[in-house]
């Protein structure tokens, strides 16, 4: 039950990542930054952790661990089993090369108004409260689908760089169309949030999915959002409309994921964008 693509994004060979074996632990996906892993704990496991983050496992073994788009390059894996013995991997992730533009001009510095932040606070609150729902989701053990078939006009992971100072990367994936093209869940999953009456300042109507086990997604500028909280979507299922709403220079799709704190590319997962016609 394969979630993963094994392809990178553009700019990169493909690594060679087979299904990897030890008597312990059973890995598939890759070890790589802004990658996604599911596995098979070791008979016994009653708690798992990558690094400090706890890592749920389901009665038949199964867990889902991923790589931040700077994730360290060693990961360490740590089982405890009921018979007390403890059993940790030491992973190595493998770096990605990330699509830099370098810009000679100075990184313009971001005034933050009073209003602004006023209105920004309940949105960044409401997000988090988000990501922290615990849902039954399963989409997780999915094959993910692209929610929406397109171009796609910004790749996670990119970055400009201003006379040597970064600016913030891009979070997510881009996929061009009209507003009112539809978009459809990746996997199944349960509705997190929803900005219909009011959209967002930044992410304008904004719509959150939980996959289980810490990965979600979050579709931003959406010009409609067909679900509400609380509801159970499956893969392929309608769940809004392409947009430009909040802070956006035109209609596209935003579909960015994370599991737990670490942002992860939503090409990784759903692999190369199928042909359109």
């Amino acid at each position: 039950m394969a979630l993963l693509a094994l392809l990178p994004a553009a700019g990169m060979a493909a690594p060679v990542s087979p299904a990897m074996v030890s008597p312990d632990f059973r890995l598939d996906g890759p070890l790589m930054q802004g990658g996604a892993v599911t596995g098979t704990a070791p008979a016994g496991t009653i708690a798992l952790h990558l690094g400090e983050q706890a890592v749920p496992v389901d009665a038949d073994g199964r867990f889902l661990i991923a790589f931040d788009r700077d994730a360290a390059p060693v990961a360490r894996l740590f089982a405890r089993l009921a018979d007390g013995r403890a059993i940790e991997r030491q992973l190595t992730i493998m770096p990605r090369d990330w699509r830099i533009e370098r810009v000679n001009a100075p990184l313009r510095p971001t005034r933050s108004t009073e209003a602004f932040l006023a209105l920004r606070k309940p949105e960044l609150e409401a997000i988090a409260a988000a990501r922290a729902t615990a849902t039954d989701a399963q989409g997780w053990r999915q094959r993910f689908i692209w929610p929406r078939t397109g171009r796609i006009s910004g790749l996670f992971g990119s970055q400009r760089i201003y006379q040597g100072q970064p600016g913030a990367y891009h979070g997510g994936v881009d996929v061009t169309g009209g507003t009112g093209a539809p978009v459809v869940a990746p996997a199944d999953g349960v509705v997190i949030l929803a900005a219909v009456d009011k959209p967002f300042t930044l992410e304008g109507h904004l719509l959150m999915i939980d996959h289980g086990h810490g990965l979600n997604s979050a579709f931003l500028h959406l010009s409609r959002i067909d679900v509400k909280p609380g509801d159970h979507v499956s893969r392929g299922q309608r769940i809004g409309a392409v947009g430009a709403t909040g802070r956006a220079t035109g209609p596209h799709l935003h579909w960015g994921m994370k599991w737990h704190d670490a942002r992860i590319d939503p090409l990784l997962i759903a692999g190369p964008m199928p042909q359109t016609e």
